[in-house]
């Protein structure tokens, strides 16, 4: 059966590769995306998810493919590419495993993408940057907290300026790739009567004293990427954490949002593609009242509705990060 998936799927993408109009070097990145995809992650992604299994060895070949820091630069150790190999790539790695894609997506997007653009120094960059950029190690992006969701504007979880270094105190919630992340972005609030202008972001090391991982939670889905909270209690940090400068976490906080849509749309993408996939397949094999049900008009119209959403999905995620290497 999954043969027949895999062979249905080739089809749909050389049909619609004549008029999503990718570019030559877009369109080789999804060939290979889609290739890495369909030989490694799909025979491993029922049972990562089963087994709530971090999938190592295939993230750290999606690493020497240079997926796990695309848009960063080559001289940071990240891939050097632009938004719209990022979306085209994440759409084929999310179809293929979902857990993969969003272990790919949050450090690209949330941990790779905030610290490239407001580090502070070389050593910074040198330290955080360019072993998660290079897929050597994975970041993790701390906004969430129990009380406020991502309303980062209402940040409870506080650092306290001691001097020559911040004492970070607070809980962070429904972290992704908590468990396995060395390091994580975090936003707290160093002022508090200045509001969402108060808010600070800090990269801040898992080895450092104060800072724990709480119990994983026990998801219905995407099982194989760790979702857990992060602890800090009496955390001191060095005043070199901080990302930016002092207050500009909200800025920092929103900007990583926005382009981080951009991978959230492939994700969701690449699941519906492998969603209907098999959705095709159940209803060519599956018999009632004397033949297949993809032969009644009531599954064909539920069929034909899912495929003409992902013509169309797809385009609008490319057109978005298209906005986004033009500076949008």
């Amino acid at each position: 059966m999954l043969g027949r998936a895999t062979r249905a799927v080739a089809r749909n993408a050389q049909q619609t590769r004549a008029f999503m109009a990718l570019a030559e070097d877009h369109d080789q990145i999804r060939d290979v995306a889609r290739g890495f995809a369909e030989e490694r992650l799909m025979p491993i992604a029922g049972e990562t998810d089963r087994l709530h299994k971090f999938p190592r060895e295939a993230v750290n070949e999606l690493a020497e493919l240079g997926f796990m820091g695309m848009m960063v630069s080559e001289e940071d150790n990240g891939g050097g590419m632009d938004a719209v190999s990022y979306a085209v790539a994440l759409e084929e790695i999310s179809r293929g495993c979902a857990s993969a894609g969003v272990i790919m997506s949050a450090n690209n997007s949330l941990y790779c993408a905030p610290v490239s653009a407001n580090a502070t120094s070389q050593q910074q960059k040198d330290e955080f940057l360019k072993p998660y950029a290079s897929g050597e190690k994975i970041g993790c992006f701390a906004l969430s907290e129990p009380g406020n969701g991502s309303d980062a504007g209402a940040a409870s979880t506080t650092a306290k300026d001691a001097g020559d270094h911040f004492v970070l105190n607070g809980t962070k919630a429904w972290i992704t790739n908590a468990l396995e992340a060395d390091a994580a972005v975090v936003f707290a609030t160093t002022d508090k009567s200045l509001k969402h202008k108060g808010i600070s972001a800090f990269v801040v090391d898992r080895s450092t004293p104060g800072f724990s991982v709480g119990a994983p939670e026990d998801k219905l889905g995407i099982r194989g990427s760790s979702t857990a909270n992060l602890i800090f209690e009496d955390c001191k940090i060095p005043k070199t954490a901080l990302l930016g400068k002092e207050g500009d976490g909200f800025k920092i906080a929103m900007q990583t949002l926005d382009g981080g849509r951009i991978g959230i749309a492939a994700q969701a993408c690449g699941i519906a593609q492998a969603s209907l996939d098999i959705a095709a397949t159940y209803a060519a094999e599956r018999q009632a009242f004397g033949k297949p049900i993809k032969a009644l008009y009531a599954i064909q119209e539920k069929l034909s509705k899912m495929a003409c959403q992902l013509e169309s999905a797809p385009l609008l995620t490319w057109r978005g990060a298209g906005h986004k290497n033009a500076g949008g």
